[in-house]
């Protein structure tokens, strides 16, 4: 919120009636742009990259070193989703996946929400005639894909544990608007089972 204060107070005072200056703004979001997507199919790559091989902590062991505590990447991930209300699901959702499929779909469902963002900052600043947008959208964006966990975990190399565990928990306040928090435990995925709400590997 502060950074966010600071960016509006700063684009008051960029003078935004010159074309210069709207050019060199348009010029530093598409380059920030491009840093997130570049972050982002690094981290595809590097999913792709650890397909059959063991991840411990920050880094790739050979698979017939089986005496450390490892985590294949092909590991299956069983979780349950929240129902959805807002997406016209009242019922929770049994998935069953992979860590690398699960980290891929990560890494699909960001880029998408990226896409989303950049089609209403081009809608306000092409078709409104807003240009402030174009200061904030060049700096919080960045600040969002650091703190995303699968760009954590990938980029960065922190260990999945902790906060960055998968299945990752929603953060603030969208966990509850959206449902609640997946679940992990035996319990809830059995119940699931039993009611036959999904199970199926996704894709």
């Amino acid at each position: 919120m502060v950074l966010m204060f600071a960016l509006m107070q700063v684009s008051k005072k960029i003078p935004f009636e010159d074309p210069m200056v709207v050019f060199y703004a348009r010029v530093v979001y598409l380059v920030s742009n491009v840093f997130i997507f570049s972050l982002y199919l690094f981290a595809r790559f590097q999913i792709n990259k650890k397909n059959g091989l063991y991840y411990i902590s920050t880094s790739l062991v050979a698979a017939k070193d089986m005496s450390l505590d490892i985590i294949p990447n092909l590991t299956t991930l069983k979780y349950v989703e929240p129902a959805q209300p807002f997406g016209g699901s009242d019922k929770k959702k049994l998935v069953t996946t992979t860590v690398k499929e699960y980290d891929l779909q990560q890494v699909s469902s960001a880029i998408r929400s990226s896409f989303m963002g950049i089609g209403i900052l081009l809608f306000m600043h092409f078709k409104l005639g807003y240009t402030n947008p174009l200061v904030m959208q060049s700096v919080l964006p960045v600040k969002s894909v650091f703190e995303q966990k699968i760009i954590q975990i990938h980029v960065f190399g922190k260990p999945a544990t902790g906060d960055l565990k998968r299945p990752f928990k929603s953060a603030g306040l969208f966990g509850a608007a959206s449902g609640g928090e997946v679940q992990t435990d035996k319990k809830a995925i059995s119940q699931a089972e039993k009611s036959g709400s999904g199970g199926a590997k996704e894709e």
